[in-house]
C-alpha cells in the first residue's frame, strides 16, 4: 500500500461472532471489494491476496474477510460442513457490508464482491439481499449454482470466471448463468485448472476482475435495467476470453 493508503487488520461483528479481516484502502480509491473465500480457505489465501493487490493498483479498496471464526474453521477442516453453509456465509457477507456502510472511512464506497469456490455462491446470495448497495460481483472458479433461487434476484452485474480444464465447474457456471437475469458474463480461461495455478492464469483472472469491477463501481454508475445492456462493441473492448 502506498504511503497515503491504509492497510490494517479489523474485526467485523457478525451476529454472535466477530470475524477477522484485512482492510486495504489505496490513496484515491473509488470503490471497495469484499472477498468471499472458498472451501477451506481464508483471508490469507495467496490467490485472493494477489488479486487484491492488483485491485489496489487499479484504485479499488479491498476487505479480505475470514467468513469463519478460527474454531469454526478448525471444525470445518474435519467435517467440511460450514464451507457449504451458504446461508451462514452469505449472512456474514451481509453483516460485513453493513459494517462497511457504518464506518466513516468506508461508507462512501460503492461495494463489490469477489467470491471464490463456495464463496461465489455466498456472494451472489448476499448481493441479492443487498441489491441497493452491491454494484458488481465477480466469481473465480466459483459455485454460483449454490445460490439457488437467489440467482434470479441478483441485480448487480455479475462476471463468472471458470478454468478451461475445470469441466464440472464450467457446467455449473453455465447453469447459473442461465438463471441470472442481471447483466452477466461467463469467461472461461483456457488451460486453467480450478485453482488457476498455471502460468498466467491468475493474472488473467485479476485483469478480468479489475476490468469488470472498474466498469461497474466507478462513481455515477447505475445498475443496468436489463440483461444484455452492454452492446457488442463495448463487450469487444474488454479483455474477454
Amino acid at each position: 500500500m502506498g504511503q497515503d493508503g491504509l492497510k490494517r487488520t479489523v474485526r467485523v461483528p457478525a451476529g454472535p461472532v466477530s470475524l477477522e479481516a484485512s482492510l486495504g484502502i489505496p490513496a484515491g480509491a473509488y470503490g471497495l471489494v469484499v472477498f468471499a473465500h472458498g472451501s477451506g480457505s481464508g483471508r490469507h489465501s495467496p490467490r485472493n491476496q494477489y488479486v487484491a493487490q492488483m485491485l489496489h493498483q487499479g484504485g479499488l479498496a479491498t476487505l479480505l474477510l475470514d467468513l469463519l471464526t478460527p474454531a469454526e474453521a478448525a471444525e470445518d477442516a474435519r467435517t467440511r460442513r460450514a464451507r457449504f453453509d451458504i446461508g451462514l456465509l452469505a449472512a456474514r457477507l451481509v453483516a460485513a457490508t453493513d459494517w462497511l456502510g457504518e464506518r466513516p472511512a468506508t461508507r462512501h464506497f460503492r461495494v463489490g464482491y469477489f467470491g471464490a469456490s463456495t464463496g461465489g455462491g455466498a456472494a451472489l446470495v448476499a448481493a441479492a439481499e443487498r441489491a441497493d448497495v452491491v454494484g458488481a460481483v465477480v466469481s473465480r472458479g466459483g459455485r454460483p449454482d449454490l445460490a439457488g433461487a437467489a440467482l434470479a434476484c441478483v441485480r448487480a452485474p455479475t462476471l463468472l470466471i471458470a478454468g478451461g480444464d475445470d469441466a464440472p465447474v464450467i457446467t455449473l457456471n453455465q447453469e447459473a448463468l442461465a438463471a441470472l437475469t442481471c447483466e452477466k458474463r461467463l469467461v472461461v480461461v483456457p488451460g486453467a485448472s480450478h485453482l488457476f495455478e498455471e502460468p498466467g492464469a491468475l493474472e488473467r483472472v485479476a485483469d478480468l476482475a479489475l476490468h469488470w469491477l472498474t466498469r461497474y463501481l466507478a462513481p455515477g454508475r447505475t445498475h443496468p435495467t436489463h440483461a444484455g445492456a452492454l452492446d457488442d462493441e463495448e463487450l469487444a473492448s474488454g479483455p474477454w476470453g
